[in-house]
């Protein structure tokens, strides 16, 4: 055969690699996929009857919103990597930014509405609760707690509403869970602060319009709080690629380079890493919801799923195995979500102490992790697939896993706790400081 004959039989010849993929619901029409949530079917103590009405409200008003809004498109957004921008006005109508801040435009939720919030926007996609806890419950709490009342005036009515956006970067290249070490500076000059430094792992970074820094102070060696604007000569943020969990969120890496700051920025409340923690406390808690909250929408998928799928002659939820790593995972979300509900107790009694919030975040985050292997196991092949949410959310738990303090260096604030012996820095080397 010629090569213009050969040529002309590949033109006729149909080019699978070029058809489109089929819709799952047709290519694997027994089971339905996240695009459309399945039903709340985890509460199965009656937790909820431990929230007050006005945090059923609140908890309901999320639920809808997520379910009719986010879901559909979370799965192509997550593969895509890339922030659903669209969303952000649906967000901002549910009026939860600013969580339990009163005034100031914020909706002054009790800690534990607020909890419930975060967990029923985790249910659905991890990463659009994770973007709502960077702006709200860290970047936001600090300027509420630390900030001057005319920064409360300036910045929270706007980030309230979501018409701009926060980020908060207190991580850096060298200083993750040493974070109280941050080598970027912060040095007076007339009328503000040059900032020198480089952030790691900042969560909306990438869109930001306010950046709350913490920098050390060249005069006091103390952490200092910052808010620079997204524009300010000399800041530079480039988006972290290549994450395999909580996708949708644009971490980026942020290079200060004389960055200048005006007095007006300083956050007058920040003046030591014990300020930082402040904020941490009260973030770690809602941390702790997130992992609970993909639980449940780990738990609901394969309740469903069960139901639908046939092997054998039977669904799923008819064989033992099944029955029995279902239930497993049930009971890992009713004892999460009591933790949860003490560590809010907790924190609105006063009686929240680090180490309590740490063991709380570590152990819920712990059971996450099997509750979401579990799941892998139960879906089967399914189980790789992020079109029926556990494999998405299999890999969204391993950053949250990580962050605000992993699940060891969490375990270790709690044992200073109970023991009184710091044990952070290996024995040979506090022994030579």
């Amino acid at each position: 055969m010629s090569r213009a004959d050969q040529d002309n039989a590949n033109r006729k010849m149909p080019s699978y690699f070029d058809l489109p993929p089929l819709d799952v619901s047709v290519a694997f029409p027994q089971a339905t996929p996240a695009s459309t949530f399945p039903p709340c079917v985890s509460d199965y103590f009656h937790l909820n009857d431990l929230l007050k009405p006005e945090e059923q409200a609140v908890r309901n008003k999320v639920r809808e919103c997520m379910e009719k809004e986010i879901a559909p498109i979370m799965t192509q957004y997550w593969e895509k990597a890339e922030f659903p921008f669209q969303v952000i006005p649906k967000l901002a109508a549910l009026r939860i930014a600013g969580g339990t801040i009163k005034g100031y435009g914020c909706p002054g939720f009790s800690i534990t509405g607020n909890a419930v919030a975060a967990a029923e926007v985790a249910r659905v996609d991890a990463s659009c609760s994770t973007f709502i806890l960077v702006h709200s419950s860290l970047a936001m709490l600090t300027i509420a707690l630390c900030g001057s009342e005319a920064q409360k005036q300036k910045y929270l009515p706007s980030l309230a509403q979501l018409q701009t956006i926060a980020c908060w970067a207190l991580t850096e290249p060298e200083y993750g869970s040493d974070a109280s070490a941050l080598k970027t500076t912060a040095t007076k000059v007339d009328g503000g602060w040059i900032i020198e430094g480089q952030k790691r792992w900042i969560g909306n970074s990438t869109f930001a319009d306010l950046l709350v820094i913490f920098a050390r102070n060249t005069t006091t060696n103390q952490i200092n709080g910052y808010i620079v604007k997204k524009d300010a000569p000399g800041l530079t943020v480039t988006k972290i690629e290549n994450k395999i969990g909580l996708r949708i969120v644009q971490n980026g890496d942020i290079v200060l380079r004389k960055v200048f700051v005006p007095d007006d920025d300083r956050i007058e409340g920040v003046n030591s890493f014990q300020d930082t923690n402040k904020v941490l406390a009260v973030s770690r808690v809602m941390v702790a919801w997130q992992p609970i909250g993909i639980s449940m929408g780990i738990y609901d998928m394969c309740h469903r799923y069960l139901k639908e799928r046939k092997q054998f002659g039977a669904p799923l939820a008819a064989f033992q195995i099944s029955q029995q790593k279902l239930v497993q995972m049930l009971s890992n979300v009713q004892a999460m979500i009591l933790v949860g509900w003490r560590l809010c107790k907790l924190y609105e009694s006063g009686k929240l102490t680090p180490g309590r919030a740490s063991l709380g975040k570590s152990w819920i985050t712990l059971r996450a992790r099997e509750t979401a292997a579990l799941g892998r196991e139960l879906l089967g092949g399914n189980g790789i697939l992020s079109d029926f949410l556990v494999a998405k959310a299999f890999c969204d738990l391993e950053p949250i896993y990580t962050y605000e303090g992993t699940y060891d260096i969490n375990t270790l604030v709690t044992g200073r706790e109970v023991t009184g012996f710091a044990s952070f820095k290996p024995v040979a080397q506090r022994s030579r400081l």
